[in-house]
């Protein structure tokens, strides 16, 4: 009996610990998967407005060339996670460490089949130096939390990631060590479309620009805006965020409703929130044509 004992017990730890194991990592994932409970919030002027307001007035220049300006890079990156996170819109909010050690924000809204490729949807926090960078980027930003409220609550085929990096605006930051933390991330599965969002307060009107003319947006943009050629938008330059990733092999179309901005141009005017509003709720249902919403 003893021997019997002393060959099964070793057996029974085994096991029993094999067992707890997978239990402990299946509910893990099957948890991961759990979706929290969200409240959509439409594009309301007042709340645009407000948030352009925090953005260009109260954050101001947010990079990391000065101490006060590598704080308010902070700060924009807590006002990101406040306004997404489970006290307000209910998303599970996650936080990628990116190089410099600023984060890169990510909040999904899943999509109903697995089988069909994501949307990513990106935005940059920061701004140029010198700068409290009103169209490079509060408006995009705000346009893209506006989005991400918005559609909280959709039912899309696809997934749909919204993304908010601390790096794209400032010429002196890590951008393309940014960019290619979040190629890693959207490598597998492969994209339907990437969709960069910078400058949206110049109209209602989006104006897509990619380097790959078969983009999977630029077919769908019918009624909210046209196809611009990247020597137009983005002046010639490859610098724009679009045209980096397009280089790491992802889909990616620039959407705004201007040119880049030039080095000389005054960034510092608060953007008018009906307009960013308007070409916000556009953005919005491009997202909804490429995720498939309603299919």
């Amino acid at each position: 009996m003893v021997t019997w004992m002393l060959i099964l017990l070793p057996v029974w730890l085994a096991v029993s610990a094999g067992a707890g194991l997978w239990y402990y990592f299946h509910r893990e994932k099957a948890e991961a998967l759990v979706e929290q409970a969200r409240f959509a919030k439409s594009v309301a002027i007042p709340a645009m407005q407000d948030d352009l307001r925090k953005i260009v007035q109260v954050i101001g220049e947010r990079n990391p060339s000065s101490e006060g300006a590598a704080a308010k890079l902070s700060a924009m990156a807590s006002m990101i996670e406040g306004t997404l996170g489970p006290q307000n819109i209910g998303y599970k909010v996650e936080e990628i460490r990116g190089p410099a050690d600023w984060p890169l924000i990510k909040a999904t809204v899943r999509g109903s089949d697995s089988s069909s490729p994501p949307v990513w949807v990106l935005a940059a926090y920061d701004s140029p130096a010198g700068s409290p960078g009103a169209e490079a980027n509060a408006t995009g930003v705000a346009a893209t939390l506006a989005a991400a409220q918005a559609l909280a609550a959709d039912k899309p085929a696809a997934d749909i990631h919204f993304v908010f990096l601390p790096h794209g605006n400032d010429a002196d930051s890590p951008i393309v060590e940014c960019a290619a933390r979040l190629a890693e991330m959207a490598a597998q599965p492969a994209p339907a479309a990437v969709l960069c969002v910078e400058a949206m307060g110049a109209g209602e009107s989006l104006w897509l620009t990619s380097h790959d003319l078969s983009a999977k947006p630029l077919g769908l943009v019918d009624g909210l805006g046209k196809v611009v050629g990247a020597e137009v938008a983005c002046l010639g330059d490859d610098a724009d965020l679009a045209s980096v990733l397009f280089e790491m092999d992802l889909p990616a179309v620039r959407v705004a409703t201007r040119a880049q901005l030039t080095p000389d141009e005054d960034d510092a005017r608060l953007p008018f929130a009906p307009t960013v509003a308007a070409s916000a709720g556009r953005l919005i249902e491009l997202i909804r044509r490429c995720a498939g919403v309603g299919k």
